[in-house]
């Protein structure tokens, strides 16, 4: 499958106007080199929206669910830097999902992404599940400009942590699709299409909400020195 483990942590958030060029700076130097140097973390993306929604959205790929509550991933989370301490008062509407991976399609990741989260109606999980893994997602993976789409869900809730007290709480995620691919137009459609939030609702999911997001900068463990 195209996602490098069981699991992903999946972030969305807003950064105060004034502090997004020196965010950037701090993500791509310094926190994503360190997020990646944690046992278990395998792949971080970082996501810059091009319509309405958060502003950005973070994939990190792990391991394993356990991944995110080791004991090294929360030392590193009770103990920031002093860059880290100066960016996280920057942040706005966190939201953090701890997530299995459901179901992951195609392969590689695209610059281009739409994100959709949303909940589940119980009595239609099953059936909007079978829906979305075993029909919808296989075919459209292989449709001309997309290249790979992964179905996640939220498996953990986040520990408070030193880093988080400074931001403030974050919110957590139930369910989320993530849709990737190299036309952008291609991968925008499907919020009008067979992704529609009007779709989606009339098999059982709500709350849905839909961002279409650009690749900005990506890191693997292995390119961190970690092994």
């Amino acid at each position: 499958m195209p996602l490098l483990g069981q699991a992903a942590m999946l972030l969305n958030f807003d950064i105060v106007p004034e502090a997004v060029a020196e965010h950037d700076d701090w993500h791509t130097h310094e926190h994503l080199p360190e997020r990646l140097s944690i046992p278990g973390f395998l792949r971080g993306t970082r996501w810059a929206a091009t319509s309405a929604g958060p502003a950005y959205c973070v994939l990190y790929e792990v391991e394993q669910l356990a991944t995110l509550a080791s004991e090294a991933y929360l030392a590193r989370l009770n103990n920031p830097s002093p860059w880290t301490q100066k960016m996280m008062p920057h942040y706005r509407g966190m939201s953090r999902g701890l997530c299995r991976v459901i179901r992951s399609c195609g392969l590689g990741m695209g610059h281009y992404a739409l994100q959709l989260r949303f909940k589940l109606v119980q009595e239609s999980e099953a059936s909007l599940l079978q829906w979305l893994g075993d029909e919808l997602m296989p075919a459209l993976c292989m449709r001309p400009g997309l290249g790979s789409i992964h179905l996640l869900q939220g498996g953990l809730t986040a520990t408070m942590t030193s880093e988080q007290r400074i931001r403030g709480a974050d919110a957590g995620v139930d369910w989320a699709l993530l849709v990737t691919g190299y036309q952008e137009s291609a991968v925008n459609s499907l919020a009008q299409g067979e992704l529609a939030g009007a779709a989606l609702e009339q098999r059982g999911a709500s709350q849905v909400i839909a961002t279409s997001y650009r690749s900005a900068y990506t890191l693997t463990r292995q390119e961190t020195g970690a092994g």
